[in-house]
């Protein structure tokens, strides 16, 4: 569904979620559904709710992250992280960089942590492992951050810890290295539903992909013009491609805005035209990494 601004998205994700329980049958424990934010995950919730009655009609909904971290929980015994594996954050991934910068004598003045942190952050994204890095690294900064990659993965390990990345990128390796995980899950949920698709970077793309592959019961809504994470790695290719890895998904426009007036409808369009070639021309920093595919 494309979808702009105001234009329902949330509420036509909310709906679909309870006609496919109340309407069609379906178990509640069938259908994931996934937005960016727990509290964007905790509305639908709500809304679902409100719409069926019952917190028993209530689907798998909750973001990526969540998700993906109940698969590894349950799942556990065949990564290389133990069970009770703890999750890092920011400030937890930036202190390993720093104590295995100190580790490789790496000046703070010639190599910021952060800017190394978000170098390995961007490649998880793109599902590029630490020995991918160090093999397609041509400077001597990628040289730098491939040392630093691979002693970070070493040091996450040695925690038995995983970073935010690693809760995707982690679950997408499950699934293709273990097909019984795959089958597991990919039948367990019939229908897939995916809020701000635009928002989504390559990791989050195929693993929606693989989830969704069995039934093919795929519905995701997005707006390219208002894809703001590109920083973060989410890729406008995701929208651009869609129809052609699913070739037979049927396009539904929602174009009516029930929240603005005509006049900031015009000048936001006009924003938008100007902007959207320069974005989907730019393919942002380069990542060495083996190629882009499943």
């Amino acid at each position: 569904m494309l979808a702009g601004a105001g234009s329902g998205k949330t509420r036509v994700l909310t709906y679909r979620v309870a006609y496919l329980s109340e309407t069609l049958g379906i178990s509640p424990s069938r259908i994931l559904a996934v937005k960016f934010t727990n509290k964007a995950a905790a509305e639908m919730k709500e809304r679902v709710f409100e719409l069926t009655g019952s917190h028993n009609a209530t689907p798998s909904i909750g973001t990526f992250h969540s998700c993906c971290l109940g698969i590894l929980r349950r799942e556990a015994h065949f990564l290389a992280q133990s069970e009770g594996f703890s999750i890092y954050d920011v400030e937890d991934q930036l202190a390993v960089v720093k104590e295995v910068m100190k580790d490789l004598s790496l000046s703070r003045e010639l190599y910021h942590p952060r800017f190394l942190l978000e170098q390995i952050e961007r490649a998880k994204d793109v599902l590029c492992t630490a020995q991918d890095y160090a093999t397609h690294a041509q400077s001597e900064s990628e040289r730098i951050t491939a040392a630093v990659f691979s002693k970070y993965e070493e040091k996450l390990k040695q925690y038995n810890a995983f970073d935010f990345g690693d809760l995707i990128s982690e679950t997408v390796r499950l699934c293709n290295n273990v097909p019984s995980v795959l089958k597991k899950y990919s039948s367990k949920f019939c229908h897939v539903l995916v809020d701000e698709y635009q928002d989504t970077n390559f990791a989050q793309y195929v693993l929606i992909k693989l989830l969704s592959g069995k039934y093919r019961n795929l519905c995701v809504v997005d707006d390219e013009d208002q894809s703001i994470y590109s920083w973060r790695g989410a890729s406008i290719r995701n929208i651009l491609e869609f129809e052609r890895d699913f070739f037979d998904a049927r396009v539904i426009k929602l174009e009516e805005n029930y929240r603005s007036s005509g006049t900031i409808l015009e000048a936001a369009s006009r924003v938008s035209k100007t902007t959207r070639t320069e974005r989907k021309r730019s393919s942002g920093q380069r990542i060495p990494r083996a190629r882009r595919s499943l």
